[in-house]
């Protein structure tokens, strides 16, 4: 655009007053300031955009044409400075949160509840989503904060720590017993069992597979299952052998209606948290740091 700006403020103010005085006054500037800057808009233009007559200006069609354009632009202005004073003086905001279905229904809840009763004028979008892509997101600052397992590898970023998790292996009293008559008291259940794991494009599967291999834990029969939520269902049905999260089938543990298998060597607790750019965040992202570091040391 070669013309100031400025330029088009003045034609918007001239064609809403319909006159060149009114104009003057509502821009604090004076007559010849406004008829000079008009002409230099119509000479750029090559366009006449009004005409006078005895009770002021009117505009030409071609005028017309022009206003409604800068009407919709100046009206679109005037909706951004509302909104960014709304932010200012209601706390308002957007926060777009990166989380998998599992993390989001165990433990984001809690904080989503707590945090839209405290700060109902901020937006929050859930972006539910395998950690990987969360992970990724974030990196392209296509999310603002993420709540994810830890990663010491998270270059640029901060971390606050939420909860510890512990995978281990459940199944039902029954299936164990089943497997047992039908393959030997002694059987290897891993081995002879139907062992449930997540599918290979989850963070959590990684972990496991690695733990598999250094501990030579051999999987004969294995179904793959696309969420933490399924896999415990499936547990708790009787299919087999599932690798959950502890802390959340912890119900199920305390009825018995599943039981945990003893393994040699435990698995390592992980640490849940969100995680977000250090340099890169906002007012209402903040509100939201805080409020989380708030709700952890009150649990402490």
């Amino acid at each position: 655009m070669d013309q100031n700006l400025s330029q088009y403020r003045i034609f918007y103010a001239v064609a809403k007053a319909g006159n060149i005085s009114r104009a003057a006054k509502e821009l604090y500037i004076s007559q010849p300031a406004i008829s000079k800057s008009i002409s230099k808009l119509e000479d750029s233009l090559n366009t006449v955009l009004f005409t006078r007559n005895s009770r002021g200006v009117q505009l030409t069609d071609e005028g017309q044409v022009l206003f409604e354009h800068t009407r919709d632009a100046f009206e679109e202005l005037a909706k951004g400075e509302q909104e960014l004073k709304r932010i200012r003086e209601f706390n308002m905001g957007h926060i777009r949160i990166g989380v998998s279905n599992t993390l989001c229904r165990f433990i984001m809840v809690k904080y989503l509840k707590g945090f839209i009763e405290q700060y109902p004028h901020i937006k929050i979008t859930i972006e539910s989503q395998p950690t990987t892509q969360t992970l990724s997101m974030l990196e392209q600052q296509r999310i603002d904060i993420g709540l994810v397992v830890e990663q010491k590898s998270a270059k640029n970023m901060d971390f606050i720590p939420v909860m510890d998790i512990e995978d281990i292996f459940v199944a039902t009293p029954s299936y164990l017993e089943n497997l047992r008559l039908r393959e030997g008291a002694d059987t290897d259940v891993f081995q002879s069992g139907n062992l449930m794991l997540l599918d290979k494009s989850n963070i959590t599967r990684h972990y496991i597979d690695d733990y598999m291999a250094v501990n030579e834990i051999v999987a004969n029969n294995l179904l793959e299952v696309t969420t933490m939520d399924l896999l415990i269902e499936f547990a708790r049905i009787g299919l087999g052998i599932g690798c959950v999260i502890k802390e959340f089938v912890k119900e199920d543990l305390d009825s018995g209606r599943l039981v945990q298998l003893k393994l040699d060597t435990p698995i390592h607790k992980r640490t849940v948290g969100f995680l977000w750019q250090n340099r890169r965040t906002s007012k209402a992202l903040d509100t939201f740091i805080r409020f989380c570091r708030e709700q952890d040391s009150r649990n402490l």
